[in-house]
């Protein structure tokens, strides 16, 4: 079985904290994606690595699933935590 070594969370604010600290604990690199909107937020500091993914509103950033997939690829990332 592999062990997972990164995950990406596309999503922000105190859930997303929640994620990265659990999944530090587990041994897990994370990586966020922020918008512009959210470049200096606690989360983007917290994670491993971070990539913006575009500008401040939301449909230009976190509701684009193309621009999530395209951070994680460029992280080298397989496995996300995407909010529902």
């Amino acid at each position: 079985m592999k062990t997972i070594k990164k995950i990406l969370i596309a999503n922000r604010g105190e859930i997303a904290i929640r994620v990265m600290r659990t999944a530090r604990e587990m041994g897990i690199k994370t990586v966020a994606v922020f918008s512009e909107a959210d470049k200096d937020a606690m989360f983007t500091t917290i994670a491993d690595e971070a990539v913006c993914i575009g500008g401040n509103a939301a449909s230009e950033s976190y509701l684009d699933q193309n621009k999530i997939i395209e951070a994680a690829s460029f992280v080298i990332c397989r496995v996300y935590f995407l909010p529902s």
